[in-house]
């Protein structure tokens, strides 16, 4: 039985006979077809309310096939209620003198005695002359509807006013859709950033992203969140960012198999508090460190290696190069004085293959500094003082390292002043190679502690010294 009502005429056609007009299928197949292919339940009555229409999501819902419904006056008796048939008739008919489409909802009957609590929408068909004639109602579960309801509201809400990132990414690895907190993390308008290579937006990061989004393309979700550390380009400059991602594989629920549109991805900026957790467990090994060395240092009969054992101690995580000078007179009372002290390398940690620091210099010949070398400057102050190559080439960063007395591949580097009983007795020297970061103020207040416990070694070598040399007196 068809989805709608045959015309009633019978034409005299013989068995070999086409049908005029007809070559296999007529209008009524093709609007057949189409209504049974609808998602949504849909049934059409004619001005005096008989049913004309009725497509198969509508025999799935309530039970009632094509051929027991069309040709029925209302649904009085089978689809509702005697007691309601009366208003749930006026309420739809009623869309025939009404602008537009009408909402409704009411109970249904189901073939084997249930109800289903169902929401309309109505509206007029209007015959050639433009009177109405009639009146189509398309019917869907309430619970249905408000699923799909809450899935649109849903989306719109992520969209717009969520308050991590939210990124539509297509199968071509393009935003195809951003929210406004999305936009302001990529340091772009909502516009902008659409069908833009992600490799435009980040500078850094961006392998790793787009690996992420493939492979969610491929395999589907992962099982949990990554964090990604990714640089924004901004008209500002890059800023440095860590993100807790999620991602969710988007299908098209219209295809028999599952065709990928793109990827969900979803993050939240989470840098402050990564941030401060690898700040919090910087100091907490840096602070292991001091106390290991000290205690290491107090094994050492030498109060000179104990200075070495601070020094290598300090080396790790922290700088690859260091050494210490000494004012050449064994101290500098004043910074008018410290300006004109000449330093002599006693410990340097090996510069062409790692180790341990080797107390050098017992010729007490000085180091070829000028006036504005870090190292005199630093005593000169009595500060620290932070030198960088900058953005050089690589033979010029050698020839800077070079000129300053330290290892070639020395691009960046930290001097800090040896302090005893309020004496300046030296600087102690980190440096760090390209593969680094500058050094930056917590670095300098690292410094700044293991620079004490190296001038209190320093200074109680030259005590230790001065006894034993008096005792050796006639």
């Amino acid at each position: 039985m068809s989805a709608s009502r045959r015309s009633g005429a019978t034409d005299e056609l013989g068995p070999d006979e086409p049908e005029p007009g007809r070559e296999g299928s007529d209008g009524s197949d093709l609007l057949a077809a189409l209504l049974d292919g609808m998602d949504a339940a849909l049934c059409a009555f004619a001005a005096d309310g008989v049913v004309t229409h009725w497509n198969r999501e509508a025999e799935r819902i309530l039970g009632w096939t094509a051929a027991e419904a069309v040709g029925r006056r209302g649904f009085a008796g089978w689809a509702v209620r005697s007691a309601d048939a009366a208003e749930v008739e006026a309420r739809l008919m009623s869309a025939m003198d009404a602008p537009g489409r009408q909402v409704h909802e009411f109970a249904l009957l189901t073939k084997d005695g249930g109800r289903v609590l169902v929401r309309t929408q109505s509206a007029a068909v209007r015959g050639p002359d433009g009177k109405p004639a009639g009146v189509y109602c398309a019917f869907s579960e309430v619970h249905a509807q408000i699923d799909l309801e809450r899935s649109i509201a849903l989306s719109e809400a992520l969209l717009e006013d969520a308050s991590w990132g939210v990124v539509l990414v297509d199968a071509d690895l393009r935003p195809a859709v951003v929210n406004a907190h999305a936009a302001r993390a990529l340091g772009a308008g909502r516009t902008s950033v659409l069908g833009r290579p992600l490799g435009e937006l980040l500078s850094q990061g961006v392998e790793e992203l787009e690996s992420a989004l493939t492979h969610v393309l491929a395999e589907g979700a992962p099982p949990a969140p990554a964090e990604m550390w990714v640089s924004v380009r901004t008209p500002e400059g890059e800023r440095r960012r860590c993100w807790r991602s999620g991602f969710v594989r988007l299908a098209s629920p219209l295809s028999e198999e599952p065709v990928p549109l793109g990827v969900g991805w979803m993050f939240q900026d989470v840098t402050e508090a990564r941030q401060g957790e690898q700040e919090a467990s910087l100091l907490r090994f840096r602070a292991q460190q001091l106390h290991r060395a000290a205690r290491a240092a107090a094994e050492c009969e030498d109060p000179a290696e104990a200075a070495t054992v601070h020094l290598d101690f300090a080396l790790a995580g922290f700088a690859d190069h260091a050494l210490i000078d000494r004012v050449a007179d064994g101290r500098a009372d004043d910074a008018e004085a410290a300006g004109r002290v000449r330093l002599v390398r006693i410990a340097a940690t090996p510069s062409r293959a790692p180790g341990p620091s080797r107390l050098v210099g017992r010729a007490g010949l000085p180091v070829r500094y000028g006036e504005e070398h870090p190292a005199v400057q630093c005593v000169a102050r009595i500060g620290s003082v932070r030198a960088a190559a900058g953005s050089v080439t690589a033979e010029e960063a050698r020839a800077w390292a070079l000129a300053r007395q330290w290892p070639a591949d020395a691009v960046h580097a930290l001097c800090t002043v040896l302090r005893s009983r309020g004496r300046t007795l030296g600087a102690v020297t980190f440096l760090r190679g390209a593969g680094r970061n500058a050094f930056e103020r917590s670095d300098a207040v690292y410094a700044e502690d293991v620079a004490v416990h190296i001038a209190a070694a320093l200074d109680l070598a030259e005590l230790t010294g001065e006894a034993g040399a008096g005792s050796d007196g006639p």
